[in-house]
């Protein structure tokens, strides 16, 4: 799944350690998520929308 979590990040001034703090996953799960390597979970993304005070398409892009 794509994702634009990178520019959503840069617009909130974060790292993905800071995000992952808050998210309470580890930086390497966010670094997968950032690079396509991973699919969050829906709890994940529902959380990650509300943080950055937008819907999850805004985030992820689904793929057939």
């Amino acid at each position: 799944m794509k994702n634009t979590l990178k520019v959503w990040r840069a617009k909130k001034d974060i790292t993905q350690e800071e995000l992952a703090r808050e998210m309470e996953v580890t930086r390497q799960t966010i670094n997968a998520i950032e690079r396509g390597k991973y699919d969050p979970s829906i709890k994940l993304a529902f959380r990650m929308a509300k943080f950055f005070e937008c819907s999850i398409e805004d985030i992820f892009i689904y793929e057939e």
